[in-house]
């Protein structure tokens, strides 16, 4: 029980970061200039590609064959492609703000399991979860700010409900999911190629073009071959 709510406060407030992010997006623009908002935003960006390189990926290619640890991160990208293009329909931006809870959400499971199991490094997966998500929930709030649809209150609001995920999440991997390391890696894999899409449509200009949204599957696809061949050499 002691661990549980262990599990529960930490994937709280690892989630209520993603509130601060927003919180200190929403100063007024003249406070903070041009040059430190896309800091930050480049910030966030790579905070989703250590989420991916640094813990989401390890983690999934250690309980999973090599063909269908590619299978699962080539079908997160293709779904997240395939959301990008229903909120572009939708003029909807959200595109972030669904990198962000891919992230959180795999992550808190991943947490929770590792408390249940007794993995030293938990308490510094949260650490690392609270620190991916400020800037994460600043960049976000930023997409969100730009549609009529969201205001600051309503943004502050939805954050901070989305917080409550992650010990949903978190208890889910403490309590069911600990036993079943397959599952946690198959998820893992599928928001991690997720994550890197948006990363590569919303966060590298260069990549992205507008109304095109194969350019960022090529990220994808290179990712997952240098992935495929790590596996199959050190298996």
């Amino acid at each position: 029980m002691h661990l549980l709510i262990i599990v529960i406060v930490s994937t709280l407030l690892a989630g209520l970061a993603m509130t601060l992010g927003a919180a200190i997006a929403s100063i007024k623009r003249g406070w903070i200039n041009d040059e430190i908002q896309h800091g930050v935003i480049a910030f966030g960006g790579g905070a989703l590609l250590s989420a991916v390189a640094l813990v989401l990926v390890p983690e999934g290619i250690t309980h999973t064959e090599p063909l269908w640890a590619c299978v699962c991160f080539i079908a997160g990208g293709f779904c997240f492609m395939c959301l990008d293009i229903y909120l572009k329909k939708k003029n909807t931006p959200a595109s972030q703000l669904a990198a962000m809870i891919s992230d959180f959400i795999p992550e808190s499971i991943a947490l929770g399991a590792a408390f249940a199991t007794g993995n030293n490094n938990a308490f510094l997966l949260a650490a690392i979860i609270a620190l991916q998500n400020l800037p994460e929930g600043f960049s976000a709030y930023r997409e969100l700010n730009e549609s009529p649809s969201f205001n600051t209150r309503k943004i502050l609001i939805m954050f901070t409900l989305m917080a409550f995920l992650g010990p949903i999440a978190g208890v889910s991997g403490y309590l069911w999911l600990s036993g079943y390391p397959v599952i946690i890696a198959a998820i893992m894999l599928f928001a991690s190629g997720g994550i890197l899409y948006s990363v590569f449509q919303d966060l590298a200009p260069k990549v992205k073009l507008e109304n095109h949204w194969a350019p960022p599957m090529g990220a994808v696809l290179g990712f997952v071959l240098g992935m495929y061949g790590l596996m199959i050499t050190t298996s």
